[in-house]
């Protein structure tokens, strides 16, 4: 995987394999290989890559991958396996920020910066609890803030997106997850209530994020 995804980086050649692997996706064997291979590289384009041209070329592979990815999302999977389709559906789909921000919710945590007052707060999630915080290099995890979760019928967007899937999939950890990472925090320093989502989206998403607009789909 290494020569075709390296370290902080995405190429021009890594891009350009799409077609081959979104072919080899549907196989037997390698299939599976082939599917998260094509979604680290695509998942990826939220970095610099200067692979625009290779991009606009694989359209429609990547709609081949998605449907692939799509087609392996069934309810009763491993948790783990569900979450790495999914991940692969959402980098298909032109949605690398939530590729990435996603996980098991086990001990997940994300960094947002305070909308008031400009400083980084922690966001937890997971088996260790859900909240905000300042992070002290010395002294760790200060200060929680209990997280305000979202109502699921409430939810919009990819929020609402991601949690019907999760629901319809039987994962309900992700599905509780989900809930926290679109719900709302306090800033443990100016005491200002946000969206976590929205700020970790403004904090990290590209501007402007052309790659999205053209493949992002209204349902997974």
């Amino acid at each position: 995987m290494g020569a075709l995804v390296p370290p902080g980086t995405i190429t021009g050649p890594s891009v350009a394999a799409l077609p081959q692997l979104s072919d080899i996706a549907k196989t037997e064997g390698a299939g599976d290989w082939a599917l998260d291979l094509a979604g680290a590289i695509t998942g990826g384009l939220l970095q610099p890559h200067g692979a625009d041209e290779e991009v606009a070329c694989c359209t429609a592979a990547l709609a081949e991958l998605r449907a692939t990815a799509a087609a392996r999302l069934q309810p009763g999977l491993d948790g783990k396996i569900y979450l790495s389709w999914l991940r692969a559906m959402l980098a298909f789909d032109g949605q690398p920020l939530w590729f990435e921000a996603l996980d098991d919710f086990t001990d997940s945590l994300v960094t947002v910066d305070r909308p008031h007052c400009d400083a980084p707060v922690t966001i937890a999630v997971g088996d260790y609890g859900c909240y905000s915080s300042i992070r002290d290099w010395n002294l760790g995890d200060t200060h929680h803030v209990p997280l305000r979760p979202a109502v699921p019928h409430e939810l919009t967007g990819a929020g609402r997106i991601l949690h019907e899937s999760a629901v319809r999939g039987g994962q309900h950890r992700l599905a509780w997850g989900l809930t926290h990472l679109f719900g709302r925090a306090e800033c443990t320093g100016c005491g200002s209530v946000f969206g976590i989502a929205d700020e970790y989206a403004a904090a990290n998403a590209p501007a402007p994020w052309d790659f999205a607009r053209d493949h992002t789909k209204d349902a997974l």
